[in-house]
């Protein structure tokens, strides 16, 4: 060990290294936060704010849509988690992976397909917003959820079925105490969706439906309440402080040794009964993803009028009809978003790897800046947008129309996902193998550069994939901070299918499948790379055979 803590990277290094993410963060999230704070928030506008019965209703249809959104979510989603498992099947992987697909989509991606597959009976109306949270979310309670149920022990339940419980006394005597922990999870996280849910509700709500994300966008652009959209905003990150805190605490009361069965040992249903069932939940889970994802495409070629590929074929036009303009080029918003993707990615990318460069040369040190880079994570991206609109609006930081302020919104919310796909493979290098380099003369630089740095690209790879997606499908800070002309795909297709003409809501709905299929193509991308980092991170304790 001695020897290990001679060969540290040197502290001018760890410095060198932290500088680049510890000051983007400062900028672009503790200042606008802090602006937020101080400049738009006193006395007058709370107690305006909440003077006011419209507020009071927008808390409360925030509060019970995302309580019913949960609820629903955790019961149809137990099926499917049980059946995933306790059982192998042919599809298994296939149906996992269309869950995944699903939750990884943009929201307003969901709220598209879902306007695009319910009736008209039931568009933009509270039902549609929670049966699209519901598709959205049910991957969370089947992976969070049937993770721990993989692994829960069987002999309890097998004992309690020789004593003559039903398989109902066992599931909720046995099985779901042992799984409250993860069903706990699930729900603080769905919860959290729902709560700040804002493309679902921008697409798929009545024009008085709002959630206070929503509302907040709307006080901020539209009626220039600054104070009082600050306000909602705050309430909001109080509400979600709190969740935070609820979910830790119940974590550890609810925390026990569950002895967990390794895996391997899910079979085949037995019994035409057992088959049936599966196959049932498999079939219908299966069906959840599909609809949506099909209704889209149905839906960009079909017209009251009939069949036509005129969507498609016109997407390069930004006219309705001679002499008027549609405001946006379609076509053009599918370059911009690729545009500011590539960027955001590129600034995700270098800022991710240097972090995680830092974090794990800095030692325990480094978990302060583990810890503050996740912030983003636990802000809406609304309130981000918010922040950094109200911050650079002034000389000399006017930075509003600058082309890069859009791609640094996007890379806030990713560098986390960079991080946290490299963190683990760069933590899993031997640090003896450093030491060993300096045996061979090699200076603690040098040793960490050749023995710690080749581990980071692979990783690197899947962290810039879920960038590229990520900054694809971002909607909340987007909204702030897009300008006119530089309209990017989510932009458009709430656009597109608020307007009333079938052949514009149809060109929404391609560009949806256009936007839902760069998404899925790029998950699959990361899913493909996981075997490869996971063997990047094995090969990490093998070096030293070599």
């Amino acid at each position: 060990m001695t020897g290990v803590a001679a060969n540290r990277v040197p502290t001018t290094l760890v410095v060198a290294l932290v500088a680049l993410p510890v000051a983007g963060l400062v900028v672009f999230y503790l200042w606008p936060f802090a602006t937020l704070v101080v400049e738009a928030v006193d006395v007058d506008s709370i107690r305006t704010t909440f003077s006011r019965g419209r507020t009071w209703s927008i808390v409360w249809f925030t509060l019970w849509q995302a309580i019913v959104s949960t609820a629903i979510t955790i019961v149809v989603g137990l099926a499917p988690a049980w059946v995933v498992a306790r059982f192998a099947f042919p599809g298994r992987r296939l149906l996992l992976g269309l869950l995944t697909a699903l939750f990884v989509l943009p929201t307003v991606v969901m709220g598209a397909a879902f306007l695009a597959l319910l009736p008209d009976v039931v568009d933009r109306t509270a039902l549609a917003v929670v049966a699209a949270h519901v598709a959205f979310n049910i991957a969370v309670v089947v992976r969070t959820v049937g993770a721990v149920w993989e692994h829960l022990p069987s002999d309890m339940e097998a004992a309690a079925a020789t004593l003559g419980a039903s398989p109902t006394v066992v599931f909720r005597e046995i099985t779901l105490p042992l799984l409250r922990p993860a069903v706990t999870a699930a729900a603080a996280i769905v919860f959290l969706f729902t709560f700040t849910s804002f493309g679902v509700i921008r697409v798929l709500g009545a024009p008085g439906t709002r959630t206070i994300e929503v509302e907040v966008w709307r006080r901020a652009t539209q009626l220039g309440q600054i104070d009082q959209a600050a306000v909602l905003a705050l309430l909001q990150l109080v509400v979600l402080g709190a969740l935070a805190a609820w979910s830790a605490v119940s974590a550890r009361r609810h925390s026990r040794a569950l002895g967990l069965r390794p895996l391997g040992r899910a079979g085949a249903p037995r019994g035409a009964r057992q088959r049936l069932v599966v196959g049932a939940i498999a079939s219908a889970t299966a069906l959840v993803a599909i609809a949506p994802l099909s209704a889209l495409v149905v839906n960009s070629f079909s017209t009251p009028t009939g069949w036509t590929s005129a969507a498609w074929t016109s997407l390069g036009s930004a006219e309705i009809r001679p002499g008027l303009s549609l405001g946006i080029d379609p076509l053009g918003t599918v370059v911009e978003s690729l545009r500011t993707a590539a960027w955001a990615t590129a600034f995700a990318t270098v800022v991710g790897a240097v972090a995680s460069l830092g974090i794990v040369a800095a030692g325990r040190s480094g978990r302060v800046l583990d810890a503050g880079l996740l912030l983003p994570i636990g802000t809406s991206a609304v309130t981000i947008g918010f922040g950094m609109l109200i911050t650079f609006d002034t000389a000399p930081y006017d930075w509003r129309a600058s082309w890069w302020i859009v791609p640094v919104g996007h890379a806030l919310v990713a560098i986390p996902f960079v991080v946290r796909t490299t963190l683990a493979v760069l933590r899993s290098v031997d640090p003896t193998l450093s030491a060993a380099a300096a045996t061979l003369g090699a200076s603690p630089t040098r040793a960490w550069w050749e023995v710690v740095v080749p581990h980071l690209w692979r990783p690197l790879a899947v962290g810039a994939a879920l960038a590229a997606a990520i900054s694809l499908g971002e909607f909340g800070a987007t909204s702030f901070l897009s300008r006119s002309g530089g309209e990017t795909l989510p932009i458009a297709i709430e656009t597109l299918l608020g307007r009333t003409g079938s052949l514009l809501q149809a060109k929404g709905y391609a560009l949806a499948t256009i936007l839902a299929a760069v998404t899925i193509l790029l998950v699959m991308v990361v899913d493909r790379s996981g075997d490869l980092v996971g063997a990047s991170g094995r090969s990490a304790h093998r070096d030293d055979d070599a």
